[in-house]
């Protein structure tokens, strides 16, 4: 029985250190998190001081590319179809276009990407049209804002299709005999009626948001490079088609117009006529 009293007592010191020694540890992983937070903090003032240098950056040269965009497009201008060929050739914009908004694309004069003011409020992309037996309009334009919530409005010109044409109806005029596909599910310019933006935001716990969000990004990612390498055909949503025009094709539209020169240049080689560029 005294031993057992002994071995009580030397494991009640025991406890009691290990409690000290909790104590200790506790303070100290407070007081290294409360540092690590304070460091934190820091990094997160000067990333946002980053980001707003960034975007002073950027809003500076906007002003300066913007008279050298206008350049461009008064060369793209006396280039015969430009824009549609660009579109038919990019990889996945070219899939949108029906033989019937190809036919609309030859009216095509010049396309436009501005940002607003403030780089970071959103952007805006015209469709600028010559007088067309489709439509009344000279002017499509389609404005991305983006919201202190996260969430981002979209609003579109409504198309004012001249009579017997438009979503309703089919692009063109309607022929005998023939069976038209439904224009409002095939069309590019359905891309203008679409102006519902989802919010999930409210509708997903703060706690597994993130997670889901990053696992969206994650299979939007894959998609859309199996959808570049045509491993499978999968429609693009609007944000995905604002997003391929302002970031890929805007830039520098030569890319995909070249691309076209440079097969038709090595088909007249191979029937050995001389190219003509």
């Amino acid at each position: 029985m005294v031993t057992d009293k002994g071995k009580k007592v030397k494991v009640s010191a025991a406890e009691k250190v290990n409690e000290e020694n909790s104590v200790h540890l506790d303070g100290d992983l407070v007081v290294s998190i409360e540092r690590l937070q304070e460091i934190q903090d820091e990094l997160e003032k000067i990333n946002e001081e980053a980001s707003d240098k960034v975007l002073e950056v950027e809003q500076k040269y906007n002003e300066i590319r913007r008279p050298v965009y206008d350049k461009r497009s008064e060369i793209i201008n006396s280039i015969p179809d430009f824009w549609l060929t660009a579109f038919l050739s990019h990889p996945a914009l070219g899939e949108l276009l029906t033989d019937e908004d190809q036919k609309i694309f030859k009216y095509l004069s010049s396309l436009e990407v501005e940002d607003s003011k403030d780089v970071k409020s959103g952007y805006s992309i015209t469709f600028n049209f010559r007088p067309n037996p489709y439509f009344e309009d000279t002017k499509l334009t389609k404005t991305f804002t983006f919201l202190d919530e996260g969430t981002t409005k979209i609003s579109a010109t409504s198309i004012k299709w001249k009579e017997g044409m438009g979503l309703p109806n089919g692009v063109g005029p309607e022929k005998k005999g023939q069976n038209k596909r439904p224009f409002t599910e095939d069309s590019f310019f359905q891309w203008f009626s679409d102006t519902q933006q989802k919010d999930i935001i409210d509708e997903i716990n703060d706690e597994v948001f993130l997670p889901v969000c990053l696992l969206i990004y994650s299979v939007l990612l894959f998609c859309k490079l199996l959808l570049f390498l045509k491993v499978i055909n999968i429609p693009l949503v609007g944000m995905q088609i604002a997003e391929l025009i302002k970031e890929d094709l805007w830039p520098n539209p030569l890319n995909y117009f070249n691309y076209v020169l440079h097969y038709l240049s090595l088909s007249l080689t191979h029937t050995h006529i001389r190219p003509l560029f």
